[in-house]
Formats: C-alpha cells, structure tokens, sequence
C-alpha cells in the first residue's frame, strides 16, 4: 500500500470506531433513563471498579505525594521557599495527579476486565442469547459498568487527593523537619475548592470515557480469543491515551 492508501484506511478506521462509540454512548445514554434501575448489577460494578481497585490507588497516591513533595523540597530549599510544599503537593494532586494518575490505574486495571469479560461474551455469542431472551445487552452489560465509573472515579479521587497529601506531609514534616503547623496553614491557604472541583470533573469525564471505550472494545470484538486479546490491549491503550489528551484540553477550559 502508498503513503495515500494507507492514511486512508487509518482514517476510515477511525472513523468507523468512533462512529461505533458514539452510537454506543447515545444508547447508553437513553438506556440509562428507562426503568427499571438494575440496582444490583450497579452495585457489583462499583465493587469492581472502585473498591479493589483502591489498594493499588492508595499505593500509587501516597508514594506520588511522598516523591513530589522530596522533589520539590529539594527545589524551593534553593530559594528558601520550603515551607510552599505544602501548597505545591496539594495543588498538584487535587488539579492534576489524583484525577490522572488514578484513571490511569483504573483503565489498566478495571477498562482492561470490562473489555475482556465483554469481549468473551461477545465470542462465545452470550450477547447474543441476551438479545434472544428479549434482554437489552447496552442496558443489562454497560449502563452498570458506565455508572459505576463516573461514580466511582470522583470517589477514588478524593482518597487519592487525601493519601497523597499525607504523605507530602510525612516527608516534609518527619523527614526534612518543616513545622507541621506551617505545612498545613499553607496548604490550607493556597487551596481552594475550586482546585478540588475541577479535578472531581476531570474524573468524572475520565470515569465515562474509560467506561464508555473499554465495554466498546469488548462489545463489538471478532475474532475469538485473538480477538479479546487485542480488545483488552486496545481499550488500555486508547483509554489511557484519551485521558492523558483530553486532561490538557479540561485543563485549558476549566482553568
């Protein structure tokens, strides 16, 4: 194939996948409104996605706070700002890092067993005998899943937010000497709700798109086993990718 042919298939391509992702959103959205809730499998997914996948985000949080803050320690201490590090740590995790580095953790762990389970179902043709017993596949599979994101996410933020700047103290405070009492009135200070808001937002749009794309990767898989393979892979990489992107462009509107 010449340069020409193949950017036009990648664009077709991409242009069918999004065009099946949107049409998978509209469903979703529409299912979401029509009774009845199914309230246990929503809570099931929220079990998945947000409760075991909080040890790895405490992890995460609290050694990201405890670098940043060594980092920017060691920085301000040449101007004599050292006592900002409070303030530093808790903007960058409540506006950037928490939101972030949590969905990321979320898409490799939580989008990646969305696409596989859906994925499996759709080779072994068990959404297709949903659609047979009269069961809408979009309601009964994604709504739950797609919920429990956008619910979850924020929450998980908020433990990460509070992990991280814990443990931003902990090094400030017990390991380089910094009045506790000055750690905390400058964090306080310098911190606004604002700075908590935008970052809520931020996980709520990384919860859905992380939903939304890893059930499409599984939803429409072909190609057996090979198929859930690459499904699996795909909703990691473009659930990551479509987070990293679309955080500069919230970030640019928000602020």
């Amino acid at each position: 194939m010449n340069p020409v042919e193949k950017f036009g298939k990648v664009l077709m391509d991409f242009t069918v996948e999004f065009g099946s992702i949107m049409l998978l959103v509209c469903s979703t959205m529409k299912q979401i409104f029509l009774p009845p809730p199914d309230i246990r499998n929503i809570f099931k997914q929220m079990l998945e996605i947000g409760v075991r996948s909080l040890p790895v985000v405490l992890i995460t949080a609290v050694f990201t706070g405890m670098v940043f803050a060594l980092q920017t320690y060691t920085g301000f201490k040449r101007f004599g700002a050292e006592s900002l590090v409070g303030s530093v740590v808790a903007l960058s995790m409540t506006r950037e890092l928490g939101p972030v580095l949590t969905s990321l953790i979320v898409a490799g762990r939580a989008g990646a067993a969305m696409a596989a389970e859906l994925g499996t179902m759709r080779v072994t043709e068990q959404i297709d005998a949903l659609e047979t017993l009269a069961t809408n596949p979009v309601k009964y599979l994604i709504v739950p899943r797609f919920i429990s994101g956008i619910t979850m996410l924020p929450a998980l933020t908020v433990v990460a937010d509070i992990i991280g700047i814990l443990g931003g103290y902990a090094v400030t405070v017990g390991l380089f000497g910094i009045s506790s009492t000055v750690y905390w009135n400058k964090t306080w200070n310098y911190l606004e709700l604002n700075d908590i808001y935008i970052g809520l937002i931020k996980a709520c749009f990384f919860g859905a798109s992380i939903a939304i794309i890893s059930c499409s990767r599984g939803f429409y898989t072909t190609g057996g086993a090979e198929g859930v393979g690459k499904a699996t892979t795909g909703a990691v990489v473009r659930s990551s990718m479509t987070i990293l992107i679309s955080d500069y462009f919230l970030s640019a509107w928000l602020f």
